[in-house]
């Protein structure tokens, strides 16, 4: 795994009430957007909710499989697998 590069497993809520972080459900993080799943704008959404709780630019934030599913695989540089766990709250499970 390259330094400064996290790979996380993401299950995605659109259409929440709010924006949020449920936890751990299974091997994923559970996030909840208020976006729903057209267009791309919940994925968009997902993507600048990380960026923002994590202190980085949405551009840090890829999302390199599951576009069209709820289960997402992400790509996130600029921080470390700690300092992630440190800012979210939450132990992540190993990829």
């Amino acid at each position: 795994m390259e330094e400064g590069v996290v790979t996380l497993k993401i299950h995605l809520q659109p259409r929440a009430s709010r924006d949020g972080i449920d936890g751990l459900m299974e091997d994923a993080l559970k996030v909840r957007v208020t976006s729903p799943p057209r267009e791309g704008r919940a994925n968009k959404a997902l993507r600048k909710f990380l960026a923002e709780r994590l202190g980085l630019s949405p551009s840090q934030v890829e999302i390199i499989a599951g576009q069209h599913s709820r289960k997402k695989l992400l790509r996130i540089s600029g921080i470390s697998k700690e300092d992630m766990e440190r800012t979210l709250g939450v132990d992540l499970p190993p990829l």
